[in-house]
């Protein structure tokens, strides 16, 4: 995979990042395994419970955009780079997702500059 083809990410990789910059924690859930950890700011999210949780916080938590930026195929998934602007802290981030994949769900999820 080239580092700007959108089109050939995983389909569930692409509905998570799509339903999160849609503001659709919902349909962000859905994508992952029930015992998934996801990791942001250095926490970590375990399980549909608290991923959840985390969802609908950071959905709501503050206004943004964001801007696909690439992606790389890696041994257990594939990374994402996105660029974001909003009302957060700095106001600027770019962020790299890391999905580990267990079949078609989502297992392990980073999240990190």
């Amino acid at each position: 995979m080239s580092t700007a083809e959108w089109e050939a990410l995983p389909e569930t990789v692409k509905t998570f990042m799509t339903a999160l910059d849609s503001r659709e924690p919902d349909r962000a859930l859905a994508t992952f395994t029930s015992d998934a950890v996801v990791t942001d700011d250095g926490r970590d999210h375990a399980g549909t419970d608290e991923i959840g949780a985390w969802l609908a916080s950071a959905v709501t938590e503050y206004t943004y955009t964001a801007e696909f930026t690439g992606a790389s195929a890696t041994e257990a998934g594939v990374d994402v780079g996105q660029h974001l602007e909003g009302d957060f802290p700095g106001g600027v981030v770019d962020l790299n997702y890391r999905f580990t994949l267990d079949g078609a769900a989502i297992g392990r999820l980073v999240i990190e500059p």
